[in-house]
């Protein structure tokens, strides 16, 4: 350990690392090369170097995602705007107005820095912003419904990513589920026998990431906000993605629109900040104002609130639907989805020409996903290139890409490697080149 810790190059890494780093990393080459057959490696202070370079590096790092599914729960969902970026920095880097009014001096509060433009782009009444869509709901359902009934049909109680269950939801806000309709079929009616006075409200929830065809009913918004309006009750939509933007000029249709579920004459509309909204994980309320103020005075708003950075990207982001072309052009999501077939050929063509010549890149055409539990049955044609993995396999090279610096994330189809150019930046495919030619030579 002495030796090691005096030879020139190490020495070198205690300039520059904490000592306690790099005399672990030295412990660690030491008691590989005494349990594996070929012994000690070609060069000890590589050895070390690589060591300290895999404890030093940060868990969580950016990648690029070659997959082309463009709200990758897995990769982190939502890439953020520049102005949300920027907007960001500037309250990370130093001190904010988080909670104080400049205008009296006085304590101010975290949940008005959204809530104009919040109630700007969906003409709700008032606005909250929260933590994460999850958040959302259990404070609006706590809010308005604790110890009492909250009526759901039984086709939305549904399970997303990562075993989030609404009826679990549900149970841990306080409130009691009661079911009606049939897993496919809801009718109005149905709602309308299970009213009575132990009910609080009424949920309806959008079955973000699969469809129901064939024999199916739901029963429309507008006539559950007018019974439970004749009920005196508060009717909840849930609508998950937050898309705000109109996107059926790009044949991409059925996914509820924030202002089209307040149009219901809903109370409380809630969805997501980090899907097709575009902006950072965040949940967001708005309606009524009685039913806000509701859940800005419960106990829980506190647990769930959003932090600086999140307020400062949110404000932002939304910042940029004031013009929904604006919006389009900016929003990273928007973009993405937005991309015309003959634009993303142009980009296959130069991702295809970084590519090492052995992968063999050819192009070929293919579909994108929206995901995030967005517009499941969407078609979004692309092109694809498509490279020969040789000895490596798919899976082989997709493997060292994975672990590459930086880390590129690809897909396999017909026993080839896929890179989709949609979800890639296109000045980043000179880096998935060279991490390709990496990949290749380790």
């Amino acid at each position: 350990m002495d030796r090691l810790l005096l030879e020139p190059e190490i020495v070198e890494l205690l300039r520059t690392a904490p000592r306690i780093a790099v005399v672990d990393a030295v412990r660690e080459s030491l008691a590989a090369a005494r349990t594996r057959r070929a012994g000690p490696p070609e060069s000890w202070a590589a050895d070390v170097r690589d060591r300290l370079s895999e404890r030093t590096r940060p868990s969580l790092r950016p990648v690029l995602n070659a997959t082309g599914v463009v709200l990758h729960t897995n990769l982190g969902r939502a890439p953020l705007a520049p102005a949300a970026l920027a907007a960001m920095a500037a309250v990370a880097a130093g001190y904010s107005n988080l909670e104080l009014d400049l205008d009296t001096g006085t304590r101010g509060s975290r949940g008005d820095h959204c809530r104009a433009p919040l109630r700007a782009v969906t003409g709700a009444e008032d606005a909250l912003a929260v933590n994460n869509a999850a958040g959302a709901l259990l404070l609006a359902l706590g809010a308005l419904a604790a110890g009492r009934d909250v009526v759901i049909s039984r086709g939305e109680l549904i399970e997303i990513g990562g075993s989030f269950r609404i009826p679990d939801i549900l149970a841990r806000s306080g409130a009691r589920l009661r079911e009606v309709g049939t897993t496919n079929r809801t009718h109005l009616d149905d709602y309308s026998k299970a009213l009575d006075p132990n009910v609080a409200a009424v949920l309806t929830v959008h079955r973000s990431n699969f469809e129901q065809r064939g024999f199916v009913a739901t029963a429309e918004g507008g006539a559950l906000a007018a019974l439970c309006r004749e009920a005196a009750l508060p009717y909840l939509i849930d609508v998950g993605s937050g898309l705000l933007a109109d996107l059926s000029p790009w044949g991409l249709r059925d996914e509820p629109r924030v202002v089209e579920a307040l149009a219901t004459g809903a109370d409380l509309v809630l969805f997501s900040g980090d899907k097709l909204l575009g902006g950072p994980q965040a949940g967001c309320i708005v309606g009524r104002r009685a039913a806000v103020a509701r859940c800005r005075e419960h106990p829980v708003a506190r647990a769930v609130r959003a932090d600086k950075m999140t307020l400062a990207a949110l404000e932002a982001t939304l910042a940029l639907y004031l013009e929904p072309e604006q919006a389009v052009r900016t929003v990273p999501v928007l973009r993405m989805l937005t991309l015309e077939p003959e634009e993303l050929e142009r980009r296959a063509v130069r991702l295809a020409a970084a590519c090492p010549r052995s992968l063999d890149p050819k192009l070929e055409q293919g579909r994108s996903a929206v995901g995030g539990g967005s517009f499941p049955g969407a078609d979004l044609p692309t092109t694809l290139v498509s490279l020969d993995a040789g000895a490596l396999g798919p899976d082989g090279l997709a493997l060292r890409l994975r672990l590459g610096e930086p880390p590129v994330v690809p897909r396999i189809g017909g026993g080839r490697l896929l890179l989709d150019p949609r979800t890639l930046p296109e000045n980043s495919f000179p880096a998935v080149g060279a991490a390709l030619a990496e990949a290749l030579r380790e």
